[in-house]
Formats: structure tokens, C-alpha cells, sequence
């Protein structure tokens, strides 16, 4: 079914035909003509490829002539990036950019062998271009040079808005009278939320969370998403995780026991009326939850459990006292839903044609919000390309006969109008499991890893593409729960959008489980559900494969040794949390390698030097490895590390060695707790655009003069930090876009050298800074400042006077901060026409 993703990989084939790594191989190896040929079939090739995307359901041979395609795409892929490989080794040997050809292959581990077997390959990868290529004109194919679906972006916001949701007023009503009622005299009453996935369940739920008689009624109100995840400790975590006011500076509870959590919960819940919403609940075991139920029976009378299930099973089971069964939207709120996603405000009127077949489209939706939103999306901008509309009109799709595990024909036929670039991207999201919470730096540096993203322009970074791509998604309602923190977003998926993206993927990406336990010899993508040995070794893992994404906890080291030393290309290898102490050295011979994750791995004492061998190495995460001594020696030879995170023990940073990493654009420490001191002047990081320090709690200074192009500063948990420095007026005006600052108890006042980002500074979050007294009058010259949030800063009394300055701000958030809270309390707060202007105003209501 990755069939569909072959004209992407054809477009950037073509791309790497024409590096500069190839040009200097082939004058090298003596063939430029093979690889010439190369060239023109693929375009050849690839010149009837989306046509024979759309043909290939009605022609199994030609579905096979497209199987035929793939693996030698694949291989030829390997020996182009082999010769990118061999550049960036040259590099680092030669300290030289710029090398000779007659140079290119002289220091190989084998020059006289190594230029032989590259020349065969090449040669042999033509041969199979060519019989393909004769093959082509048999299938009566059209040309299609290029893929014109292009995504128009329209303003989305990542909260829900009451005016966004169509059709549910009465069913919002219903619910909340359910909830202020007395629930039938019961101490803990449970209402559930019943309907079939793209309904609109958890939409409507958030609606009544939000509500403000809701909010006036539950002082506490926690929301917890559930899914398949039914296992009490992770359940308890996420409780008090989401329950506020919580002591922030106390020991992390994920390494509490159950009496200690439970403790904890209790104490968090006693006395309290709160409503806990339990999202997408799966569970159809009652002792489970009577088990759950125990331990959240701590609160006041009135106390509720607001449930959304696709199973009236999962309602019965936890006791439920009322239910909602959610229905399909009427046809008239289904045409509301479809035109709102179609059409620019109001300009439905000027396309009365493009409004009939709309009225034939609808109602194949089955009334579906989701279905509704997403094709309507995909129509967006298309106003004047009638032929399309009627194309979604008359598809076939719409006969097919539909079980009801089956993908919402309208989500399918969305997804066949995403441009070919933005369908391996999506497809790649099939690798993790349900309602993962996706961060853009991580989603986009493993796109960028397995080659999804095209080269820049110039002026242009990858990260700009990938968020660029994530933006377009969104705008076609592919991606949930966006939150946009100063240019770095989370999203999720909806299951029904992972059902889709595990359809279109299967075979190329695979994720194993012990219900789906074959693999395809064709994967090229490889995750785990869960840390199952069954899973691992039960068929050879294909040669070409290129990403394993580990389980985490995983501790099998057989499998671990086979899987580096059988699968060479490798371009991303993901082992968290894991038992492993060390790392084999075999490692080092990944030199595909792009992405290698070793978060969490408390065990790990030290990394094999052959990592630094992996010179092809975009991102190396060592977060978490509380164990690690010290970074391995030659980290500098990375040379196109662009994201780096570490945990280690040393107490001195290797200045000299990160300074060599001039592609350097991210990087983070957590809990290093030997260091006292980042960064020394004389060095410089000029591409270091992110900086995030977490419980670093020795501590006591960072120059922030070596990273003048610095656009996101996080610091947490680091008690010595001093962060005015002493030498605030040295600093060079920053170009911060994002400032997060939590735990910091040298925080009195804000250092001097902030005003340098007035410019340029867009989010400001302040959290748990338990001494922080005051901010300065200066704060209102942060004219472009978007979001402005505080958290748990009980001395703050007040924000500046000058804050009505502040136009640009959208989103203001005071919480855990009672006399600051009281005085812009909405419309009666002394201080609240200061604020009224905002956008988006949420104030904690203090306790009196």
C-alpha cells in the first residue's frame, strides 16, 4: 500500500542525482554515463507515476509493476548516500571541506576494493531501471510531470471555541445539567459520553469542561486521556499529573510506590468537588475500574467522573448513572460543518454549483463531524476547480462495501488529495502507538532523518520546511490538540486519523504487536507496541530496513547486536528507556545513521567512541542516561549534529569539541548535576537557535554571549542559577522569540538583559518561581509578546501598570499566584481593564 509514496522518492532521487557528493563519486568511479541513464528513467519513470496511483486498485499488474519499483528505489537511495557518506568522512579527515576528486576515495578503509564494488552497484541499479522503464508505456499511462495538490492554509486556533462546534448545543446542555445535578444521591457519580470515533466525543466534552457553570461548580477539575491504557499506576500518575496546585518541587512521583501514590492522590482529592474527565476509555473489565474507583472516592459530595467511550459496554461497566449516546449530525448541521471547512467565511453564496454537489457530498459523511471537516479541508481553495469537486462526488470509494473497522471513505478520499510529499510524512506517524503526544522538533528532525523533507532554498532551514508541512497538515484537520509555543508545536493524532495513517503505510512501516506479529519483507520502517520478546527474532529482519524504534524497557542484547550488524543502512534507531549498560561498537559502522535516541537509559555508563564515527549523525539524544560519565571522546566529528540533548556526570563542558559543531541548532542538558558552569567565552555557536537547561542543580552560570542567534531559552529546576550574571550590559540584544523559566529560586526580579528581546520576544512563561516579587515597568515595551503565562508564583502581587500596552498579547494564564489572581478577577478585579483586551483571559478563581 506505499505504493502511492513512490513519486516523493522518485522527486528526491533526483534530487541526490545531483549533490555535489555524486558529481565528484562519478568523475571518480568513471560513471557519469551510467548515472546520466539513471537519471532519465527515473524521470521517465516517474512521469507516469501519479496517474498510476490513482489506476493501479482497478490493474494488479500494473500494482506490480509499481512493487517492482520500490525495492530499487531503495537500493539506489543506499548508493547515492553512500557517496554523502564518504564526503563527510573525507571531511573530518582532512579538516577540509573542499577535496579533490582524485582525492574522494584515497583514505577508504579499502581504496582499491570500495571504488570497484560502488562502481558495480551503479551499474547494476541501472540494469534495473532500465527493464522497468521498458515496461512503462504497456499500462497507456498519462504524463503527469507534477504534483499540483497544493495546501492553502487557513487560521485555525488549538482551543475549542463553542462557536466552532456545530450541532451539539442540546447534548452539551444535557450533559452539564447532569453534572451540577446531584447524581443520584451517589458520592462519585460517573456520566459517559457514547458514540462511534470522529462523532465529536471528546470535542464535545471540552466544551463542558470549559463551561463556565461547570467551572464555577468543580473547584478541582482534572482531565485525563485514557485509551488502551487501562494500567492503575499509569492511570494514578496522570490523575495527579493533571490535578493543579500540586507541589511541583517534590521528588518526581513517577518513582513512587502505589501506597505513595495513592497517599498522594488522596491527599490531593480530599475534601475537594471535582469533575475528572476519563477520555477515550476502552475498558471493559469492571474489576479495573471498581479498583480505580477506590482510590479517587476522596472528594466532596458531588464529585464526577465525565466519561467518552465508543462502547456502551465500557458505560455499564463503570456504573454509569447517565449516558449520552451520541448521534450523527442532522443533514442541515452537516452541510453547516462541511461549508464552514470549504469555504472562506461567507463566500459559500458566490458559488451556488460548487453548493449542490456539496449537497450530494454530505450526506455520504454519515453525518460525521471529523469525516465532514477533514474532506472539506481537503476542498478548500478549490473554488474554481469544479472537476474536483465532482471527481470527490462520484468516486468510487463512496460503493465500496464499508465494515465498521473500516477507514471513513471521506477520511480516505482526504488523504488521496494530499500532495505526494505530505503522504510519507503523514504515513511515518503510523510508527507510534495511540494518542501519543507529538513535539515538532521531534517529529521533524526524524523526517528529516529518513529523507522526507526536501533540500532547503536558500535562506531556508529544514525546520522551517517541517513546520511548514506540520502547518499544512493541520490546515487539512489531519492533526488535534495543536498548541503553538513561539514557533515549537505538540499535536495529536485522532485514532481514526492513526487507523488511517497504519493503512497507507502498511508493509513500508510496520508497527509490531502481539496481534499483529508478521513482518513484511518489504518494511522499511520498523516500532513495537510493547516489550514482548516474542516479538523479537521471529523472522530475519529485512536488509533494507531503516528505522527501529525500540520498545520501551527493552533488554534483549542478542537482538540489539543482530539487528546494528545484519541492517547497514539504518538512518534512525530509537532505544529508551532500556536495561543496556553499554552500547555495542559495531554501532559506529552505522555511518547511514541519522537519528539515534537513547533517552532514559538510567543504565548506561558509557557510549562506545565508534559513535563518533557517524559523521551522517543529525541527532543524538543521551537525556536521561543519569549514568553516563562523560560524552564519548571526538563528539566534535559530528559534524552534521544539529540536535543535541545530554545527561552526563562530567563537571566540565567540552567547549572546544561542541564549538566544531557548526550545524548545531539545538541543544539541551537535563540533570547534570556536576555542572557548574555553560559555556566560556572565546567560543561561538552561531547556529544555536534552541537552549534548554532542566535540573541542572549545580549550576551557577551561562554565557549567553556565544549564542547571539538564540530563539527559545528553557530553564528548569536549576536552584543555584544566577541569571542576571553580573554583566547584563555585555550582553548582546537577543533574538529570543521564547522564554521559559520554572523552579528558579534565585528568581526575585527579571535580569536586565531581557529587554534586549523586546523585539523579538513572542511566549513568556513563568512557573513555580516561589520568590519572584516583582516585574519591571519595562515589560510593557515587549510589544510583539503573544502568549504570557504565570504559574504558582504566590509573591507575585501584581502585573506591571503599563500592560495595557501589550496589543500583540492573545493568551494571558494566571494560576497558583492568589493575590495576583484576585485583583484581575474578569469584570469585577480592580485591575482588570488592563487586561480586558485579551483574546483569551484564564484566571484561577482564589479561594477566599
Amino acid at each position: 500500500m506505499a505504493e502511492p509514496l513512490l513519486f516523493a522518492l522518485a522527486e528526491s532521487f533526483i534530487t541526490k542525482l545531483a549533490s555535489q557528493a555524486v558529481k565528484e563519486a562519478s568523475l571518480a568511479l568513471g560513471v557519469s554515463k551510467e548515472l546520466e541513464d539513471i537519471k532519465n528513467n527515473v524521470l521517465f519513470i516517474k512521469a507516469v507515476l501519479l496517474d498510476a496511483e490513482q489506476k493501479q486498485h482497478q490493474n494488479n499488474e500494473l500494482h506490480e509493476w509499481l512493487k517492482q519499483i520500490k525495492p530499487i528505489f531503495s537500493d539506489a537511495e543506499n548508493v547515492i548516500d553512500d557517496f554523502e557518506c564518504e564526503r563527510l568522512r573525507k571531511q573530518v579527515a582532512s579538516g577540509s571541506i573542499r577535496k579533490k576528486v582524485r582525492l574522494f576515495f584515497s583514505s577508504s578503509s579499502n581504496p582499491l576494493v570500495y571504488p570497484f564494488r560502488m562502481a558495480h552497484h551503479i551499474k547494476d541499479i541501472k540494469e534495473k531501471f532500465d527493464k522497468v522503464a521498458e515496461t512503462r508505456d504497456k499500462f497507456g499511462l498519462q504524463i503527469i510531470d507534477s504534483d499540483n495538490r497544493v495546501v492553502q492554509r487557513r487560521e485555525t486556533y488549538s482551543h475549542v471555541n463553542d462557536s466552532d462546534v456545530i450541532g451539539r448545543e442540546h447534548d452539551k446542555q444535557k450533559i452539564v445539567k447532569l453534572l451540577l445535578g446531584d447524581g443520584g444521591d451517589k458520592s462519585l457519580s460517573v456520566i459517559a459520553i457514547v458514540g462511534i470515533g470522529g462523532l465529536g466525543k471528546t470535542t464535545l466534552a471540552k466544551t463542558v469542561f470549559n463551561d463556565k457553570s461547570v467551572v464555577e461548580s468543580f473547584p478541582l477539575k482534572m482531565w485525563v486521556c485514557v485509551s488502551n491504557d487501562f494500567e492503575l499506576r499509569n492511570l494514578l500518575l496522570k490523575i495527579i499529573n493533571s490535578a493543579p496546585k500540586q507541589n511541583h518541587h517534590e521528588t518526581n512521583i513517577k518513582n513512587f510506590n502505589m501506597e505513595q501514590l495513592q497517599n498522594h492522590l488522596r491527599n490531593a482529592l480530599a475534601g475537594q468537588k471535582f469533575l475528572l474527565v476519563l477520555d477515550d476509555v476502552w475498558n471493559e473489565d469492571r474489576v479495573k475500574w471498581e479498583e480505580l474507583r477506590g482510590f479517587i472516592q476522596a472528594g466532596a459530595q458531588g464529585s464526577k467522573v465525565l466519561v467518552t467511550t465508543r462502547s456502551d459496554k465500557v458505560a455499564n461497566v463503570m456504573g454509569t448513572y447517565s449516558s449520552c449516546n451520541l448521534q450523527g449530525l442532522s443533514g442541515e448541521d452537516s452541510l453547516s460543518v462541511f461549508v464552514k471547512w470549504a469555504f472562506k467565511e461567507g463566500e459559500e453564496r458566490k458559488y451556488p454549483e460548487l453548493m449542490e454537489i456539496a449537497k450530494e457530498i454530505v450526506p455520504k459523511c454519515g453525518g460525521v463531524p471529523l469525516a465532514l471537516r477533514t474532506l472539506g479541508s481537503s476542498l478548500f481553495s478549490e473554488v474554481d476547480q469544479i472537476q474536483k469537486w465532482i471527481i470527490v462526488k462520484d468516486n468510487e470509494i463512496w460503493n465500496l462495501p464499508q465494515r465498521a473497522e473500516d477507514i471513513l471513505p471521506a477520511i480516505k478520499l482526504s488523504y488521496d488529495q494530499l500532495p505526494s510529499y505530505l503522504k510519507r510524512c503523514f504515513a511515518c506517524f503510523s510508527l507510534f502507538e495511540e494518542d501519543f503526544h507529538f513535539n515538532s522538533c521531534h517529529t521533524i528532525i526524524l523526517w528529516e532523518a529518513l529523507g522526507f523533507l526536501p533540500s532547503p532554498s536558500q535562506g531556508e532551514k529544514l525546520k522551517d520546511i517541517g513546520n511548514q508541512y506540520l502547518q499544512e497538515l493541520r490546515s487539512r484537520s489531519f492533526l488535534q490538540d495543536f498548541v503553538d509555543y513561539g514557533g515549537a508545536y505538540k499535536f495529536k493524532l485522532h485514532d481514526l486519523m492513526r487507523a488511517l495513517a497504519l493503512y497507507v503505510s502498511r508493509d513500508e512501516f510496520q508497527l509490531l504487536s502481539p496481534h499483529n506479529k508478521n513482518m513484511s519483507e518489504n518494511a522499511l520502517h520498523l516500532s513495537f507496541d510493547n516489550n514482548n520478546d516474542n516479538l523479537f527474532g521471529q523472522t530475519p529482519l529485512p536488509l533494507r530496513l531503516r528505522t527501529i524504534l525500540f520498545p520501551t524497557g527493552v533488554n534483549n542484547e542478542a537482538f540489539l547486536n543482530t539487528s546494528v550488524s545484519r541492517c547497514k543502512y539504518f538512518r534512525a534507531l530509537q532505544i529508551n528507556n532500556s536495561g543496556y549498560k553499554s552500547l555495542p561498537r559495531s554501532i559506529g559502522r552505522l555511518k547511514h545513521l541519522r537519528y539515534l535516541n537513547l533517552e532514559d537509559n538510567e543504565e548506561l555508563k558509557s557510549l562506545p567512541n565508534s559513535v563518533c564515527e557517524l559523521q551522517n549523525l543529525i541527532n543524538l539524544n543521551l537525556s536521561g542516561c543519569t549514568k553516563l560519565k562523560k560524552l564519548p571522546y571526538g563528539i566534535g566529528n559530528l559534524i552534521s549534529l544539529q540536535q543535541l540533548h545530554i545527561t552526563t556526570r562530567q563537571s566540565k563542558f567540552p567547549n572546544k569539541e561542541i564549538e566544531k559543531l557548526t550545524c548545531l541548532e539545538i541543544l539541551t542538558l537535563v540533570s547534570c548535576d556536576n555542572l557548574e558552569s555553560l559555556f566560556e567565552l572565546g567560543i561561538e555557536l552561531p547556529s544555536l537557535t534552541f537552549l534548554d537547561i532542566n535540573s541542572c542543580r549545580s549550576l551557577r552560570s551561562v554565557s549567553l554571549h556565544v549564542v547571539p542567534n538564540l530563539e527559545s531559552l528553557s530553564i528548569d529546576g536549576c536552584n543555584k542559577l544566577n541569571l542576571s550574571m553580573g554583566h547584563d550590559n555585555q550582553i548582546p540584544k537577543l533574538k529570543l522569540k521564547l522564554l521559559y523559566l520554572e523552579s528558579l529560586l534565585q528568581l526575585k526580579t527579571f535580569p536586565e538583559w531581557l529587554r534586549g528581546c523586546a523585539k523579538t520576544l513572542q511566549s513568556l512563561v513563568i512557573v513555580d518561581c516561589d520568590y519572584l516579587e516583582e516585574l519591571p515597568e519595562w515589560l510593557s515595551t515587549l510589544i510583539y509578546l503573544k502568549t504570557f503565562s504565570i504559574e504558582n508564583c504566590p509573591a507575585l502581587f501584581s502585573l506591571p501598570d503599563g500592560v495595557h500596552h501589550l496589543r500583540s498579547l492573545e493568551y494571558l494564564k494566571m494560576e497558583g499566584c492568589p493575590e495576583l489572581c484576585r485583583g484581575y478577577q474578569p469584570n469585577v478585579g480592580k485591575d482588570w481593564p488592563k487586561i480586558s483586551h485579551i483574546k483569551q483571559v484564564i484566571i484561577e478563581t482564589p479561594e477566599n
